[in-house]
């Protein structure tokens, strides 16, 4: 049995699309597991303020009909704040991609969603580390039984808390916290989630252009232009957030 010190929310997302910087969540399914095991759902449909594309319309089945009088995500944003304030996050390819709309969302309406102290969960490195299967299999392989209503965010959230059991129930070697967990499949150190940023041996280095390779702290305190044309770029919220962080840390180390 998965043995939890504090809240556990699983959260799945449907989206116009799939780039973190310019596409937007048009349903949210949060299923927040307590310590005692009891558990609540929070579904929400989200009026995106875009169009939906057709090709993702098809995938999960929601048009802009079905929206267009859907509250914003700027409407919601404190609602699920509350939600998942004190939870540790979960969810399939979370690390990837949900968890970081999602916070790419609160950072465009201004909402404070603080993720220090967070542990995070991606079912998905736990399966292709030890299987290397998409969720439906995921679903047939650990729980035995077809994912009725794929690509709907409930279905999607509650079916990756299913097999995030079964996997530890089939794995004694996980351990049945998520900090074992974590350890056994190698807990991921994530500086930017558009991973920009990359940890090289303690610091953070950039993980693209020119400079990839290169110390950004180093990078920012010689050419700190760099910062500005970064600031103006369409990078997405929080990366623009941690090269802040990196950037003022730098300048405050340079003055020492």
């Amino acid at each position: 049995m998965l043995q939890l010190t504090k809240p556990l929310a699983f959260i799945d997302l449907e989206t116009t699309g799939v780039n973190l910087g310019t596409d937007r969540i048009v349903e949210i399914a949060i299923v927040k597991i307590l310590p005692d095991g009891s558990k609540t759902v929070k579904r929400k449909l989200i009026n995106p303020e875009m169009p939906i594309p057709k090709a993702n319309s098809d995938i999960h089945g929601i048009t802009d009909d079905m929206v267009k009088d859907a509250p914003t995500f700027a409407q919601v944003a404190r609602e699920l704040k509350q939600v998942l304030d004190g939870c540790d996050l979960a969810g399939y390819n979370s690390n990837r991609f949900d968890i970081p709309l999602l916070v790419e969302e609160f950072l465009r309406v201004g909402v404070d969603f603080d993720m220090k102290g967070r542990k995070l969960i991606d079912v998905q490195n736990i399966f292709h580390k030890m299987e290397q299967r998409t969720l439906s299999a995921a679903y047939k392989f650990y729980c035995n039984k077809v994912l009725d209503g794929a690509h709907s965010a409930e279905a999607d959230a509650a079916a990756t808390h299913e097999v995030l059991l079964a996997q530890v129930a089939r794995y004694p070697e996980l351990g049945t916290t998520i900090d074992t967990i974590n350890k056994v499949i190698g807990e991921e150190v994530i500086v930017d989630f558009a991973r920009r940023f990359v940890m090289d041996n303690g610091i953070e280095v950039f993980n693209f252009g020119k400079y990839k390779g290169k110390s950004v702290a180093e990078v920012l305190k010689a050419e700190p232009q760099y910062y500005d044309w970064m600031m103006k770029g369409d990078f997405p919220q929080h990366t623009k957030q941690k090269l802040t962080e990196i950037f003022t840390r730098s300048k405050l180390l340079k003055k020492v």
